[in-house]
């Protein structure tokens, strides 16, 4: 029982620290925000890099609060030939909440800063959802096949509101993170999609293709990072009791063919076949190095 109380007290006082790092950086990032609505474009490319600044120690901050909760062992490949001053699409497998500070730890300095694709709805999460905004993290409104049934009119307003949220990083060197299956991956989702990978969900390749062809011309390649957890999926609670004995990622940067870089995923069947058959080799090649990390 005291060793349960124990944890309790661990657990809310790392949430209680996180939290108040997150207002204490919310607060000037808000302020920055403001003036960033002046448009004169120079002014708004400083204050971004303001506003990075201060993203970029949020993390350190919460990242150091993970690393004195915990004594994880960390195993990380790869990093060395990534570099900060090039944008990249970084592709990753999700295998639970702890992926996001994880990835956020491993690749702050060595490229620039994470951007996620985000629902729309939450840009009404407290304080994080204005500094999502703030930070020019594309909000996407993703319609199911059968909303686009019911209203064809929908059908590409996807790849427009993809290619808008990409226009403004053409710019300024971005990472651009996409979790290519979509969710995280759970052994009931895994056996619903009769996946043909043992430790992955079927990828979903169209995302991707509408941020290659906004942006792919600008991109330096794909950072494709494969993470794992040996003793299990954690959760965020995990993560804040410091339960996560073992976090491995392996980090591997990866061309983008040529002729991948235009075309229209939507109606082109013959562009659509080629490029999921790209993502599937990625996939493949993925759910092998989990095998291998896993043995290790």
């Amino acid at each position: 029982m005291l060793s349960s109380a124990f944890v309790a007290i661990r657990v809310a006082f790392a949430a209680t620290v996180v939290g108040l790092n997150t207002v204490l950086h919310c607060l000037p990032l808000f302020v920055v925000a403001f003036f960033k609505l002046i448009p004169i474009e120079p002014w708004r490319r400083l204050l971004s890099v303001v506003l990075i600044a201060l993203a970029e120690s949020w993390i350190r901050v919460n990242s150091a609060v993970f690393a004195a909760m915990s004594n994880s062992d960390w195993q990380v490949e790869g990093l060395g030939q990534l570099h900060r001053d090039r944008s990249y699409l970084v592709l990753c497998n999700h295998q639970s909440w702890v992926d996001i500070p994880v990835l956020q730890r491993a690749l702050i300095g060595h490229i620039p800063f994470l951007r996620f694709f985000l629902k729309k709805q939450l840009i009404w999460v407290p304080f994080l959802g204005l500094a999502w905004w703030a930070l020019d993290f594309p909000f996407m409104t993703r319609y199911s096949r059968s909303e686009l049934e019911k209203n064809p009119s929908l059908r590409g307003k996807d790849r427009e509101t993809t290619r808008r949220a990409c226009e403004k990083f053409r710019k300024q060197a971005v990472s651009v993170m996409n979790f290519v299956e979509g969710t995280r991956f759970t052994t009931a989702k895994h056996r619903a999609q009769s996946s043909p990978y043992v430790h992955l969900l079927k990828p979903k390749a169209g995302g991707v293709a509408f941020v290659l062809d906004a942006m792919g011309d600008v991109l330096h390649g794909v950072v494709d990072v494969t993470i794992m957890y040996p003793a299990g999926r954690p959760t965020l609670v995990d993560l804040l009791a410091g339960r996560v004995e073992q976090i491995k990622l392996h980090v591997q940067e990866r061309p983008i063919p040529a002729e991948l870089l235009r075309g229209d995923y939507e109606n082109d069947a013959e562009f659509r076949a080629r490029f999921q058959a790209w993502i599937q080799q990625l996939w493949q090649e993925k759910d092998a190095k989990l095998e291998c990390m896993a043995g290790a």
